[in-house]
């Protein structure tokens, strides 16, 4: 048992050699990893989008008009930039980008809104954006739903009826909003969880395999065996340990800054924050080495975890639900490390549930970080016997 720590030991001082004389290692293990972390939290720092822009087109210029323009301007989301003298012109700035939508008011909105006759309040949003023409949407069309309401307000008043029955009339139910977990329905709690990590995850694929290629490359690979004895478990753990230390230490950086520094909601124990972070390395680490493996070239072993990382984004289900996909899609998505930590971090640290109702997942990323046992031998037979090509 002592000699196989020995050799571990020698190779991956060696490793911590090859690594320190490498600035990729510097950038893809470090530098670039700190950047992603600090990038996506501080680019949605503010949680939502504010001060969108928005136009307005007002053919009937009343009292109740401007009224309800100022306060289309008084919400956080929407801010009124522009007044246009005619749909035309709103469009054309739409699409310049100068504004998100717009709200036209036609001729005689406030007279035929007194008078029962239902004006037509029309408003344009742009949904190049989702997000952006969500929230532009939802602004306007609470805008509109408060002039009618005001109009109706006053009349129930002239009636002489009470603020409770006047309120009871204008909406019959009342409705009680409960965002679990994330109460100012931040975007930063939903997508810098979903994103750094993805993003950290493919630094983990990448640095695995190209730190194996690279042994063919610089013709090292029957140095590296030797070192080991032949045996490729040795060589590999020994290798890999290095990079596993300080994925790890960047992980739980990660982990601290969000829930430490920034105060990200969470309802899950540090043992699981842990954990996550734990399977997140190792199978990351496990898949850059299975890939390799599959395919023992420096070259097509990158481009298929850059592919398998890429793809990490949509199928995780962080933006777009996974169980709105097309079936096929929900199968292979099974076969992607990043959709099992999303999981686990959703069940386990946001929602605050035991380590064990993600158990699936668990072992899933338990699965992915041993696949390089199905490989073993290629790599062994790459190292020794094949050509580096370019």
């Amino acid at each position: 048992m002592t000699i196989p720590m020995k050799r571990i030991y020698r190779i991956a001082l060696r490793e911590c050699g090859i690594m320190r004389g490498n600035l990729i290692y510097l950038f893809c293990l470090v530098l670039f990893p700190l950047l992603v972390i600090f990038f996506f939290t501080s680019l949605l720092e503010k949680g939502q989008p504010t001060d969108l822009p928005v136009g307005v087109v007002d053919f009937d210029y009343s009292s109740m008009t401007r009224t309800l323009t100022h306060k289309l301007d008084a919400f956080q989301t929407t801010k009124v930039v522009a007044h246009f003298p005619n749909i035309n012109e709103a469009r054309k700035a739409i699409q310049r980008n100068e504004i998100v939508g717009f709200i036209y008011f036609p001729k005689n909105t406030m007279a035929d809104l007194l008078a029962s006759r239902q004006p037509k309040v029309s408003f344009y949003y742009s949904q190049v954006c989702v997000t952006s023409g969500s929230l532009v949407f939802r602004d306007l069309k609470t805008i509109t739903m408060l002039g009618s309401a005001a109009v109706g307000s006053a009349k129930l008043s002239a009636l002489g009826k009470t603020p409770d029955e006047i309120k009871a009339f204008l909406m019959p139910i009342s409705i009680n909003l409960h965002p679990i977990n994330n109460p100012e329905i931040d975007y930063n709690v939903y997508l810098s969880t979903a994103l750094a990590p993805a993003c950290l995850m493919l630094f983990f694929f990448l640095i695995s395999a190209y730190s194996i290629g690279t042994e063919m490359k610089f013709n090292r690979s029957k140095e590296w065996m030797a070192m080991a004895d032949n045996n490729i478990v040795i060589a590999l753990i020994g290798k890999m340990l290095p990079q596993f230390l300080i994925n790890l230490t960047m992980m739980y950086f990660y982990m601290y800054y969000l829930y430490g520094v920034l105060h990200f909601p969470h309802s899950g124990s540090v043992l699981s924050v842990l954990i996550l972070g734990l399977l997140a390395v190792l199978a990351g680490q496990g898949f850059g080495v299975f890939a390799f493996g599959l395919m023992p070239s420096l070259r097509m072993s990158m481009s298929i975890c850059s592919l398998w990382a890429a793809l990490s984004f949509s199928v995780m289900g962080a933006s777009f639900p996974l169980s709105a996909m097309n079936p096929i899609i929900q199968a292979i998505a099974q076969l992607f490390p990043m959709r099992h930590y999303f999981m686990i971090y959703r069940i386990c640290v946001f929602n605050g549930y035991p380590i064990m109702d993600a158990w699936p997942y668990i072992g899933a990323l338990i699965i992915i970080a041993a696949l390089p046992l199905i490989v073993l031998h290629n790599i062994k037979k790459a190292m020794l016997t094949y050509v580096y090509i370019p």
